[in-house]
């Protein structure tokens, strides 16, 4: 039996007014619970895709359906209030504190404060912050680390079905990255949310995926299962695969 889609792409492509296209005729369908990681270098087209879902830009042709309905039809703010979005700069609101901020669209829609507050208590515990040394304090008070954990709790407070992230964890350090990147593996395990997430880099993606699409110059190349990646003979993959290959056997074959 077919997963029940979540996302789907039809034919779109998004041109700039000089009619330069950042996307072409790209059609993909995104199963409800699915992990797809878009793999590419800096321009490939990444990050414009993952805007044409939470209508941030809007498809010059084609069609963008979120729960099978068009974006277009979809009011804005109701669309990205049913999406939760993380970057790699986070975001956070610096004059409220942890608790408050990951409540900011829980209480746009309307909820208790009461309920709110113990959201972002459990949100906190989720994501591997305790909430009693945490709740309280500012952005300005947390690590780089601490920080892009409560932008992963803000994008999940109101439970949304959807996932963005674009490059959340690319201006950590490495061994932080390696951490919660292993963390947000298990983090997508129990939530089983639809997810898409924007990287450049090929480890993240073989860690997280569970399908990659790998974009370049605006068209997706390849689109599967990690393993995917490591076999295919078109030349944009086999550099990508280069990068853990070359990483993993230092002058001698694995």
């Amino acid at each position: 039996m077919a997963s029940e889609k979540g996302i789907e792409f039809h034919h779109v492509s998004f041109c700039l007014p000089d009619g330069r296209a950042l996307i072409s005729d790209l059609t993909l369908d995104i199963a409800r619970g699915e992990t797809l990681v878009l793999l590419g270098r800096s321009g490939s087209g990444k990050t414009t895709t993952m805007k044409l879902i939470n209508r941030l830009i809007d498809p010059t042709a084609g069609e963008v359906r979120v729960d099978g309905k068009s974006t277009l039809d979809w009011d804005p703010i109701q669309l990205r209030r049913r999406i939760g979005y993380v970057i790699q700069e986070v975001g956070l609101f610096p004059h409220l504190n942890v608790e408050e901020n990951i409540g900011v669209v829980p209480r746009l829609e309307g909820w208790d404060p009461d309920r709110i507050r113990d959201r972002a208590r459990s949100l906190l515990v989720t994501v591997g912050l305790d909430p009693d040394r945490f709740a309280a304090r500012f952005p300005a008070q947390l690590s780089g680390g601490q920080r892009q954990r409560v932008g992963v709790a803000r994008a999940l407070a109101a439970d949304p079905p959807v996932i963005l992230l674009d490059e959340p964890f690319g201006a950590l350090d490495p061994i932080t990255r390696r951490d919660i990147q292993q963390e947000f593996r298990l983090l997508q395990e129990r939530l089983k949310k639809t997810m898409v997430f924007v990287t450049h880099d090929v480890r993240e993606a073989l860690l997280l995926a569970n399908r990659i699409g790998l974009v370049k110059e605006g068209k997706m190349v390849l689109l599967g299962p990690p393993a995917d990646l490591l076999h295919s003979n078109d030349p944009e993959a086999r550099a990508f695969a280069a990068c853990v290959l070359d990483e993993e056997s230092p002058g001698s074959p694995r």
